[in-house]
């Protein structure tokens, strides 16, 4: 007898469940596909670095030094901007060794507004100074476009101190001058040295770079291995982010004559939302949208383009006044739990945000290690101080 003819087709459970087991194997997938993406993302952004850190050893090979945080040309005439008044970044200094020798070309000569070495880098009429470069970018960071000018996510160590960091102790003009606690006269027309700032200045400024001055290998007695050369900088996308957002006009007990109190910084914090700044408190944007952190990178102040060894990655970053003021910088990056860091000898290293960083109650003194732990040890570059495996 011939059988019967017989319907083959899912049955509407099965459909439904071949739809759930589906939905199990792409929901166990995205988390690893959005993690293949974050690791590709700071591989490129390593590879960044260690391009960035061919340029300074090259410009080292070249010129014998290490090019200057905040250089540039001296202001000679007080009322005018024909001159970069020495606010140049060290990323400028390094364009022709990491393969961008048309924009040095076009900063170097200037234009006919402009001459060499071009206008102050906040002066959007000077094309070289908006134009933003691949390589000074992490992907993995999300800020783009406007209220920045152009923007960096990698800044120079600059120390374990806030006194008399952002200006080196030097004026736009290039002498030592005598300070006020708010912005130690990075703007200041004195033409004559100030020898008790000389001397104040010199012992602060710990790290590789030292604003206004220029530093050797041969200075960095510590070691090239063991000092810390420059590290990651978050930039803002307008949410008031204790990593990517600068806290401005903070009390003057921030920075003092004869001490620093990064508690005041951390007391910015949102205790309800440890992760963004408290409200009413000044950043970035609520005073000029365009000083936002790591907003200029023609720019070699440390709201841009540099940073201190005080507080371990990814913690806020204060100022006493705004973007021409005392503070502090702190390193940051948007991958899970740290930072990288280019070390002296060119070796790129990630840095926990659990890094120790010892007593934060402390202020550096002359001669002595770093009080801020194994993170301010890095930061130093001849103090002695013994450093492990990290």
């Amino acid at each position: 007898m011939n059988s019967p003819n017989r319907r083959t087709a899912f049955t509407l459970v099965e459909l439904l469940v071949v739809i759930a087991i589906i939905g199990v194997l792409v929901g166990l997938l995205l988390p690893a596909v959005q993690a293949a993406r974050e690791a590709a993302r700071r591989m490129s952004c390593s590879n960044n670095f260690k391009q960035i850190g061919l340029g300074y050893h090259n410009y080292h090979s070249a010129f014998n030094s290490l090019p200057m945080q905040s250089g540039g040309t001296w202001l000679k005439n007080v009322t005018s901007n024909a001159t970069n008044r020495s606010f140049i970044s060290t990323l400028v200094m390094i364009t022709p060794f990491v393969e961008q020798q048309a924009l040095w070309q076009a900063i170097s000569q200037g234009d006919v507004t402009y001459g060499a070495m071009g206008p102050p880098p906040w002066d959007t009429n000077f094309e070289p100074w908006v134009t933003e470069l691949a390589t000074l970018r992490c992907p993995s960071d999300p800020g783009k476009g406007l209220p920045a000018r152009a923007r960096s996510n990698y800044a120079v160590c600059q120390g374990d101190h806030m006194r008399l960091v952002n200006s080196g102790g030097r004026n736009h003009r290039g002498w030592y001058q005598s300070t006020d606690d708010d912005n130690a006269q990075i703007t200041g027309n004195a033409t004559t040295d100030d020898s008790t700032t000389a001397v104040r200045a010199r012992q602060t400024n710990r790290g590789m770079f030292w604003a206004r001055h220029f530093t050797k290998f041969s200075s960095v007695i510590d070691g090239l291995s063991n000092t810390i050369m420059a590290g990651e900088v978050c930039t803002g996308i307008g949410q008031r982010e204790i990593q990517a957002d600068n806290v401005y006009n903070v009390a003057d007990a921030l920075v003092k004559d004869a001490s620093i109190s990064v508690k005041t910084c951390l007391d910015q914090i949102d205790p309800q939302r440890p992760a963004f700044i408290r409200v009413g408190v000044a950043v970035g944007g609520d005073v000029t949208n365009t000083i936002g952190r790591g907003h200029m990178w023609a720019d070699g102040r440390l709201q841009y383009t540099g940073f201190q060894t005080i507080l371990p990655p990814n913690k806020p970053s204060c100022f006493r006044g705004t973007d021409a003021s005392q503070g502090m910088s702190t390193a940051g990056s948007r991958h899970q739990g740290g930072a990288h860091v280019l070390m002296g000898d060119g070796a790129v290293k990630f840095i926990t945000d659990s890094i120790e960083a010892g007593d934060l109650s402390l202020t550096p003194t002359p001669g002595g290690g770093s009080p801020y732990g194994l993170w301010g040890s890095l930061g130093t570059r001849g103090s002695n101080e013994v450093v492990g495996e990290f």
